[in-house]
């Protein structure tokens, strides 16, 4: 008789795993620790799916053939452990779906932009009639999709918490974006094995496969010395020799013998950061086979991504901008560089060990008042006390935006960019800023 597999956490990853799994006979038991939601609890009951909620029933689990684990649940966990002590294999849903998928997998993965580059791909691939399926990080698990159909294009948002349980999942183009301190609370406060993580990416790419990389980026140029891979290499930055290039006023990149070439004024998105994302996305699209006049058209009409440098509107001459998805110290360095007025910067909400150190010649030259917004502010207080002549604490979205708002004056931006994660106060960073574009629309009516 077939032992079964155990699937850890009923959210969407663990759940579509588990509908897969179902769906190819092998017999699959769910457990979470907590209280799933009724919309996925549905689902494994309508399959016939038995699971467990509220807790876990530890001999089921130890006695499974194998565990797919949600990216949520830290390695650290005793019950993690004690799998792993025991020689039962412990992956993601990503290295499940890998094994029924022969899609093209394009995989994203850095610190930050990986989100942009991840959306912006895949609308240049549908626009040119690629059928390329958002998966990972964003947009649903590939499992999910795997129930319906097997994709050309898998266009995969790859978080380091995935890529520890991934073994023999092949990434036939892989992005990333850059590496900076982020996450270090579930590697032992140790940088070198965040950037491990990160750089399984490249772990089974062969020489049919290609690694496009900020070449610009110090931990990059490092890692490569370490990280190894068999694929092309396909660097991108912001000097004129690589196959990715800025050539004055215009982005160049080269692939596959093919030459694009568009003027900065047409892309859609702002920011230098803007400019690496656009790259690589062109890059990626053109290795994955897309005519260089539909990448073209593919940049320049995308829309851009929700909570990322989104402008909010204008009340009273003060612009509002909503950069929740800015969860850690880096994301906020571009998102300060890229202000062109007076700042009022909204901070704060669960730290992850941030060092604020870098921000801080930015925010001396360009904000002039600090509103924290977390259940504790003292650390970000501190990081800042002497570099912005006025700081605020608060603990709540309307304390913080009321603050800004008397504080801010006509021509100033007003900047949600957290720099830390939201689960202090909210759900996650798409609930912060959400109630961020509430309250500012409401003052606009």
């Amino acid at each position: 008789m077939q032992k079964e597999v155990v699937v850890l956490g009923a959210g969407e990853s663990g759940v579509a795993a588990a509908l897969l799994l179902r769906s190819k006979s092998i017999p699959v038991f769910v457990s979470d620790q907590a209280l799933p939601s009724a919309y996925f609890l549905a689902e494994l009951e309508q399959a016939g799916i038995p699971y467990e909620a509220g807790g876990h029933s530890r001999a089921r689990i130890m006695a499974a053939d194998e565990v797919i684990k949600s990216p949520g649940i830290p390695d650290a966990l005793p019950l993690i452990r004690d799998l792993d002590a025991a020689g039962i294999p412990v992956i993601s849903d990503i290295e499940l779906a890998g094994r029924y998928s022969r899609a093209h997998v394009v995989g994203i993965t850095g610190s930050n932009g990986k989100t942009t580059t991840t959306l912006w791909l895949q609308h240049v691939l549908q626009s040119a009639g690629v059928d390329a399926v958002l998966a990972g990080n964003v947009g649903v698990s590939p499992c999910r999709t795997l129930l319906q159909r097997d994709p050309a294009v898998f266009v995969t948002e790859l978080s380091s918490f995935q890529l520890d349980r991934m073994y023999r999942f092949r990434v036939n183009t892989a992005v990333v974006t850059n590496i900076t301190p982020d996450h270090l609370d579930r590697y032992n406060h140790c940088f070198e094995d965040y950037v491990a993580a990160k750089y399984r990416i490249l772990q089974n790419q062969t020489g049919e496969d290609a690694y496009l990389w900020c070449s610009d980026d110090v931990v990059l140029r490092a890692a490569n010395e370490k990280f190894l891979t068999a694929a092309r290499s396909l660097p991108f930055a912001l000097g004129n020799t690589t196959p990715g290039r800025v050539e004055g006023d215009e982005l160049v990149v080269e692939n596959k013998g093919l030459v694009l070439r568009l003027p900065l004024s047409q892309l859609p998105l702002t920011g230098k950061h803007n400019l690496y994302n656009a790259m690589a996305v062109a890059l990626a699209a053109l290795e994955v086979g897309v005519p260089v006049a539909q990448v073209v058209g593919g940049l320049t009409s995308f829309k851009g991504v929700a909570h990322r440098l989104e402008d909010c509107g204008e009340v009273d001459g003060v612009v509002y901008i909503n950069d929740s998805k800015a969860t850690n110290v880096n994301s906020v360095w571009y998102a300060l560089e890229s202000m062109k007025r007076p700042v009022v910067w909204i901070a704060g909400g669960t730290d992850k060990g941030n060092d604020y150190a870098e921000l801080n010649e930015l925010v001396a030259t360009k904000v002039h008042t600090l509103v924290c917004m977390g259940v504790d502010n003292r650390k970000l207080e501190k990081a800042f006390e002497g570099v912005v002549p006025r700081v605020l604490s608060t603990h709540s979205m309307e304390g913080a935006l009321s603050a800004a708002r008397k504080f801010a004056s006509s021509g100033d931006a007003v900047l949600l960019s957290p720099a830390c994660a939201s689960f202090d106060l909210f759900r996650n960073y798409e609930h912060r800023g959400e109630l961020f574009k509430a309250m500012v629309k409401k003052w606009m009516e």
